[in-house]
């Protein structure tokens, strides 16, 4: 057994939260501040900055290409087959790179816990007081996590490894709770 603790167990330096999930943002004096955010974004969506196009580009080039000389040979309905499969492929590479951005946003700000989840071109936003959200899990312990207050839910989690969600849950509880005592609060409130 390890005498050394992980950074997720580790006690929170004088009056400071340490979250594992999410961040206290730097604010203009460089000092970390009175809002805290949780950026989940989608496991698997790697960079779209631009290789998926210069793959399909080697693949349009090589497929057209090899169907170009079948032409002569007296194949001619390779070629038909070859911009029929390009177009198969460059379909589906444009609906997985719509959501490749997706993502959840969780902010606490001030008295106000914003949620936006993003899947393709929508993008769904919920706004809760702080003071008035709930955070449980939907089923059970490893379900995604609902808020709710004020009449609004929301579930959130969904790109998480079901073992992390109790560890957002319990750093969300940790935040508001925190929140309300005036530990996250600017020393102006």
């Amino acid at each position: 057994m390890s005498a050394t603790q992980s950074s997720m167990s580790r006690p929170p330096a004088a009056g400071r939260a340490v979250f594992s999930l999410g961040h206290q943002p730097l604010s203009k004096q460089g000092v970390e501040g009175e809002a805290v955010d949780w950026v989940l974004p989608r496991a698997d969506s790697g960079s779209t900055d631009g290789w998926q196009a210069a793959l399909y580009a080697v693949l349009c080039a090589l497929s057209l290409g090899l169907a170009s000389l079948a032409w002569p040979q007296g194949a001619q309905v390779v070629l038909p087959l070859a911009w029929g499969g390009l177009m198969a492929v460059g379909w589906v590479m444009r609906a997985w790179a719509r959501h490749a951005s997706d993502r959840e946003c969780i902010a606490l700000r001030g008295d106000r816990l914003t949620v936006e989840r993003t899947s393709g071109a929508h993008v769904e936003r919920v706004e809760f007081q702080s003071a008035w959200v709930r955070v449980e899990p939907e089923h059970g312990d490893r379900s995604l996590i609902e808020l709710s207050g004020q009449g609004r839910r929301i579930a959130v989690g969904r790109y998480l490894r079901p073992e992390h969600r109790r560890l957002l849950a319990e750093e969300l509880r940790l935040a508001l709770r925190r929140w309300h005592q005036g530990a996250l609060r600017p020393a102006s409130m």
